[in-house]
Parts: C-alpha cells; structure tokens; sequence
C-alpha cells in the first residue's frame, strides 16, 4: 500500500507553492538530420557541374591532346594521329607571323577594353543624373543595341561603309571631302578595318558594362556620399576617391570579361574580313587559328595555337584574378 501510495505520488505532478509561476514543460528537440542537409548542396551542383564539364572540359582535353599530335586531312579519313611532342609548338613560337598576330590582337584587345569601360561608366554616370523617362528610354536603348544578333549589326556597318552608296562616304564628300569618294574602309587600309571593327566591338559591350555599372553605383550608400561631400570631396575628386574604390570589384570584373572577349573576337573581324579580301593583314588569333584549323586542315597546330591562346588570356586576366580573390568575391 505504501509502494502504491508512493508511486502515486510520484507520478503525480508537482505543484507550485502559491504566487510562483508553473513551470513550462519543455519539449524535447528532434535531432537534425546533418548529413542531408550538408549534402543537398552538393547534389544541387552535380547537375551543372556536370553539364559544363561534359560541354566544356572534354573538348578543351580534345585539344590540349591534339596540339601535341600531327591531326590534318589524313587523319580526318581514319588514319592515326601521329603523337609529335611540342612539334606544334616550337612551329607555332617560331613563326613570325604568330607573333605579329599577337601583338595586333593584344593591341586591338586593349583599345576596345579600355573604350568600352570608359563609354560604359561614362553612361552609367550619366543615367544617374538623368530623370525617369529619359533614364528608361536610354536603357531600353542599350538593351535593344545589347540584344540585336551580331550579324545583323555587321550587316548595317556593312552598309554604312559600302564604297559606293554608303551613307559614311556620302557625309564626307558632302562636307568637301572628295577623297573619300568611293573610298573602302575595309579594304582600303588595315587601320580603316581595325576601326569599323573596334567600332562593332564596342557597340556589342558598351550597354552590358553601362547596365552593370550603374546596378553598382545604385548600391553605393547615400550616407557615404554625404560624408565625402562634408569633407569637400565632390565631382570627380569624390568619384575617383570614394565611387570608384566602392564599385570596384564589379568594375573589375566586367574589364576581365573584356579583356577575355575582345582577346578572341572572331564574328565580326571574320564578317568584316568577307569585305576586305585581305585576311592576312586583318587576321587576328580567333580567326587565326579558324583558317589554320578549319581553312587549312591543319587542326593540329590550330589546336597548339588555341592553347597558347588560352594561357595569354590567362596571363592577361590573371592580376584581376587575384585583385578580385583576395576580395573574397570569387
């Protein structure tokens, strides 16, 4: 009787004394599953990863292992590479020709990046001071210019400078400038088809660094701004000392992206080139390495040029690179 009276009471909840809260009864927390949640991630990337290595990865191995091999026309129809070692290399160094492409292509890269960054902040600045309507209508602008396909703006500065009824030469020999009658200017000068082809470069990357530029000087904080102004930094001592320091892993970002795609411009320097009928002396390394490989057969050494293609963008990009991982943006 006693076990049962004592089990009784036990068993039986505590009650407060009079004037002291209850105790809440706690529930007891589930464990969490950490495995599954650490692992989703990861089985998130599978997918992406996965697709870019097998779209990307397995042709870049391809032609690494090419660019040491003999791979012309023979082997096209069935007969085995020939493995060469850095046969392909030492005749791609030791061509003259290979470095007067380079150093045009690197030339060509550099005025179209530095332009391009330069009209793109220029623009972005200038959407901030402009009001609603012609704000929207300007960016409508740039994404129109942004989304028209390469070929069809080639064919409109085609036309633009068509020696004949072309509307650049008319201009000009309408203000008395009779030289310019009939005047080619892609096939005329390499300078002249350099410059029409600088031109549609940068139109293609003007609206992409405007657009992105001025997302980031939207972001920079008013109160920032005001303090500069208080300590008498304002116009271009405020953007050069407080701006561009705040903006400045998208900036850097958006001149590596440059830099890479100006390195390897092949669409327009290819269309323009149909005008030209002058390849070697317009030739830069993407269409370079297209006439070697695909023109002449020779995919070998195109595979050798396009590798030492690839390691001058990285030696080129490599100093944004590291500015914008010690950043901890990449």
């Amino acid at each position: 009787m006693s076990d049962q009276l004592s089990a009784g009471v036990s068993s039986a909840p505590a009650t407060a004394p009079p004037g002291v809260p209850a105790p809440v009864a706690r529930r007891r927390a589930r464990p969490r599953r950490r495995g599954g949640s650490l692992a989703a991630p990861y089985l998130l990337l599978v997918l992406p990863v996965g697709l870019v290595c097998l779209a990307l990865g397995y042709p870049m191995v391809r032609q690494f292992i090419m660019s040491f091999q003999e791979f012309g026309l023979a082997q096209q129809f069935g007969r085995p590479p020939e493995w060469v070692g850095f046969q392909n290399y030492s005749q791609v160094l030791g061509d003259p020709y290979f470095w007067v492409v380079t150093a045009r292509s690197v030339v060509f890269c550099a005025f179209c990046a530095l332009v391009t960054m330069g009209i793109g902040i220029a623009f972005a600045l200038l959407l901030q001071k402009l009001s609603t309507v012609p704000r929207i209508l300007l960016q409508v602008a740039l994404v129109l210019a942004w989304a028209m396909p390469p070929l069809a703006a080639l064919t409109v500065y085609t036309w633009l400078v068509e020696p004949r009824y072309g509307l650049v030469n008319w201009l000009l020999t309408s203000a008395g400038l009779e030289s310019f009658r009939g005047y080619s200017w892609l096939a005329g000068s390499p300078w002249t088809f350099f410059l029409i082809a600088a031109i549609t470069v940068i139109w293609t990357s003007v609206p992409l660094v405007t657009l992105s530029t001025y997302a980031a000087l939207n972001q920079v904080d008013e109160a920032v701004l005001e303090a500069a102004e208080l300590d008498g930094a304002a116009g271009w001592t405020r953007l050069r000392l407080v701006v561009l320091p705040i903006i400045q892993p998208v900036v850097l970002l958006l001149l590596m992206l440059e830099i890479i795609w100006d390195l390897k411009v092949f669409t327009q320097i290819k269309v323009l080139q149909a005008g030209a009928g002058n390849n070697r002396e317009t030739n830069l390394l993407g269409t370079y390495v297209y006439e070697t490989g695909i023109g002449g057969g020779d995919y070998g050494i195109a595979s050798a040029l396009a590798t030492v293609m690839l390691v001058l963008v990285l030696v080129l990009t490599w100093r944004y690179m590291r500015t914008l991982m010690k950043q901890g943006d990449l």
